[in-house]
């Protein structure tokens, strides 16, 4: 009796080497794209959720008035109100300008690059503050509060004050809105004009 010689089916096979090489790519390929098909959606948190203003407006005009009378005029490039906050408030990022009425005519111009209000009428204006009153008087500061129900505005910081005939600097301010019961609590410097009448 011959003995035959025995050989593995696989190496006289190529096509079966093949067929286990395309099977073995085949499952590489599939664990890569099951795994590259997790459901990655990023979760928003809550906290980033209330940080978002609740209203915002762009180029706004808002116009008050009292039994047909202009009482105020404010204009800003941006609005936005945050109403979920404690207290709620309404900030302008880019800037505010507020026109007070008396008397049909222009009382009192209030601009700055900064202003937050809250729900109590309490105004912050800052960065760049400026108040001209109808006697063409001028208020100039960094920060400015601004108590709308007790007409009341004032600051801590220097403030300079131009009038007709005099400039005064100092620290620390406290008047009405029409810069008519104006106190500089701390002088530093009276500056007179001459006068060229």
């Amino acid at each position: 009796m011959i003995a035959k010689k025995f050989t593995c089916p696989l190496r006289n096979n190529r096509s079966l080497k093949f067929r286990i090489y395309l099977v073995f790519i085949s499952l590489l390929v599939l664990s890569a794209i099951i795994q590259s098909c997790e459901n990655k959606i990023p979760v928003i948190q809550k906290t980033d959720i209330m940080t978002l203003p609740t209203l915002t407006g762009k180029d706004i005009k808002t116009v008050l008035t009292d039994s047909g009378r202009v009482q105020l005029i404010l204009t800003a490039p941006i609005i936005e109100q945050y109403s979920k906050e404690t207290p709620p408030y309404t900030e302008f990022r880019s800037g505010i300008k507020v026109v007070l009425f008396s008397n049909k005519t222009d009382s009192v111009q209030v601009t700055s690059k900064y202003a937050k209000c809250t729900d109590n009428n309490l105004w912050e204006l800052r960065d760049s503050v400026v108040v001209i009153n109808e006697l063409n008087e001028k208020l100039e500061t960094e920060l400015l509060f601004w108590d709308q129900e007790k007409d009341r505005i004032y600051t801590d910081r220097f403030v300079k004050m131009t009038s007709e005939d005099e400039i005064i600097q100092g620290i620390g301010f406290e008047s009405d809105s029409h810069l008519t019961k104006r106190k500089i609590f701390k002088e530093t410097a009276i500056i007179y004009l001459p006068n060229e009448k």
